[in-house]
């Protein structure tokens, strides 16, 4: 039995087809692709990277360089320039180049007050040049999670890294300017002094070396450098061991 509309109803059904043409020939696809790809901004989410942080208890800092999604995330993150890693004098490497590099030997993933996340790790074949990328991962909805890179690069007119007397400079890069005065609303996060305070204090993977961090400097996105002093990143010098008398 086939069913059939009440006549009484068919100019309802044909006025509203009517109106829905009406409204398809309004909206342009230009109109349309422009408010869609408005809705689709992308914003830094790093969410996902919290799951190779513990357990285990150092992480899986190996497994999160090889996830698919941790190099463009370096790279939407990390814009400023850099000139302390490269060939001087000819082409430095990205930023995001320079931090794939210092955690390419794996190091761990620490996760502090279930925000923050720490990965570190040391250049291939050496581990003098280590690198710290920390992640805040409580950004309020639709706004970019703060990310910070942190590299220690070895002032080579001082000894060999071999030497507990080596010196170092350890470069500081962040996606949000940091406040430097003293009524500046942004200043360096504690949660990221603590951080680097905490990884400074580490020897060397495979010595007992602690590095002598003597220079720091904190460069804005733009890529303009502020020489600060190594106390106000938690970093301390270490202490010397007392020599022993030859027997």
């Amino acid at each position: 039995m086939r069913f059939r509309l009440p006549k009484l109803a068919v100019p309802t059904v044909l006025f509203a087809l009517m109106a829905w043409s009406a409204m398809a020939q309004f909206h342009s696809p230009q109109i349309d692709g422009a408010k869609h790809k408005k809705d689709k901004k992308q914003y830094s989410d790093a969410e996902w990277m919290w799951q190779y942080g513990p357990p285990p208890a150092e992480g899986r800092e190996n497994q999160l360089i090889q996830d698919a999604r941790f190099y463009p995330f370096l790279k939407q993150s990390l814009t400023a320039p850099q000139s302390f890693w490269g060939v001087q004098g000819t082409k430095y490497k990205s930023l995001a180049d320079t931090a794939m590099d210092f955690l390419s030997v794996p190091g761990k993933v620490i996760a502090d007050d279930d925000r923050y996340l720490t990965i570190t790790g040391c250049v291939f074949h050496f581990c003098p040049s280590r690198g710290l990328l920390w992640v805040d991962l409580n950004a309020a909805p639709k706004t970019t999670n703060l990310v910070a890179f942190a590299g220690v690069d070895w002032i080579r007119d001082s000894k060999t890294t071999s030497e507990p007397d080596a010196e170092y400079t350890l470069w500081l890069f962040s996606n949000q300017a940091f406040g430097l005065t003293a009524d500046a609303t942004n200043h360096i996060p504690a949660a990221l002094v603590r951080s680097i305070s905490r990884w400074t204090k580490e020897p060397m993977p495979g010595t007992v070396i602690v590095e002598k961090i003597t220079h720091a400097i904190l460069v804005d996105p733009d890529g303009t450098p502020h020489q600060l002093p190594i106390a106000a990143l938690g970093i301390t010098l270490p202490t010397p061991k007392p020599e022993t008398d030859a027997q």
